[in-house]
């Protein structure tokens, strides 16, 4: 058989038509979603029930035929794993418990007693790696440590991560003690994704525009860094993208000083300085703006085209810059798949 493409494109090759997959492309802009998650009883009842987690997973893989297919979980199930209390507020998103000071980060479990409140997780990969088309590869994920942190010590999204800035510039060794212990039990959960069948695994962190300077480098670039490292040292042949949101010049190298295989971008960065600047590195993905799935017409075609032509040169999976959105329509995904194969 054929290699998939995304693999394909991980490992450097540059094709024709770039491979295609959207960041939460199982989610409450589908009917079929809603109608699940319905079923399941809440957010987090439908994270923990492999046979629903695998079926919404499956969902946007049946209707539109993407190129790969995300698992279905959330980045906030790790520091519930760790131990703390984690419930979603309708309408305005996760709460947790909070840690402070050293002692809360002392208070959480270890990273060996993660796998307990994570194997439903694990029993999805295995579904998915059974279910889904073999041309479809199957991707795995966690949040990376600083943007964990922040959600941990604010104990809710915060709109410029005050806390967690707060917390390390005030206690550095609570803070670092927390990144640490996100670091190393990351490794573990993906690795375990892994072991049940993911075939790339990718970091999120969503919230690494917000570092500056040597933070950026010490609690951005350095947990990737380690991560990726403990990752191959485990698995040489899994593929891992990284996606430092709003990194700007940060991209810059990132993908050479954290062994990433692949670079995600968000949509501050225009795919022509990403292309110079970022891609000759190797893969890249990205880097749509999500506001073109919901108001679609001719800029999504426009920008869509833009988009691939820039990447043309070499490996690149394309992809939106950021999730997409409740409000979307789903027939601009079909647009939008259709313009990056030709349509």
């Amino acid at each position: 058989m054929t290699e998939k493409t995304i693999l394909r494109a991980l490992r450097g090759e540059t094709l024709p038509t770039p491979p295609v997959w959207m960041m939460r492309q199982a989610g409450r802009y589908l009917p079929e979603y809603r109608a699940t998650r319905a079923k399941a009883g809440d957010f987090l009842k439908l994270c923990y029930n492999p046979e629903l987690a695998a079926e919404v997973t499956l969902q946007p893989i049946r209707r539109y035929g993407f190129d790969a297919a995300i698992l279905f979980a959330d980045i906030l199930l790790l520091p519930q794993a760790l131990g703390a209390d984690l419930w979603f507020v309708t309408g305005e998103g996760p709460r947790l418990s909070t840690v402070t000071d050293m002692a809360g980060v002392q208070g959480l479990r270890p990273k060996d007693a993660i796998h307990e409140t994570l194997a439903p997780v694990y029993e999805t990969v295995r579904i998915l790696s059974r279910e889904l088309p073999r041309e479809t590869t199957l991707i795995g994920f966690a949040g990376a440590p600083w943007t964990v942190a922040t959600y941990m010590i604010a104990g809710q999204g915060t709109p410029d991560q005050a806390p967690a800035h707060r917390l390390k510039n005030s206690d550095r060794a609570a803070f670092v003690a927390l990144i640490d212990l996100l670091t190393v039990a990351t490794v573990d959960y993906l690795s375990a994704q892994i072991e049940a069948g993911a075939e790339v695994v990718k970091i999120f962190d969503s919230w690494a525009g917000s570092l500056k300077g040597q933070d950026f480098h010490d609690f951005a670039l350095e947990p990737a860094r380690r991560i990726i490292a403990d990752l191959k040292a485990r698995h040489p042949d899994i593929p891992v993208i990284a996606f430092p949101r709003e990194a700007g010049d940060g991209y810059i190298g990132f993908a050479r000083a954290t062994g990433a295989d692949c670079v995600a971008l968000d949509n501050s960065v225009t795919p022509e300085w990403a292309a110079e600047h970022v891609q000759v590195d190797g893969c890249v993905q990205g880097n749509l703006a999500s506001r073109h799935m919901v108001t679609g017409g001719a800029e999504l075609v426009t920008e869509t085209r833009r988009i691939v032509a820039a990447f043309r040169g070499g490996p690149h999976i394309f992809n939106l810059g950021h999730g997409i959105t409740p409000d979307a329509d789903p027939d601009n995904v079909t647009r939008m798949i259709e313009t990056v194969r030709g349509g």
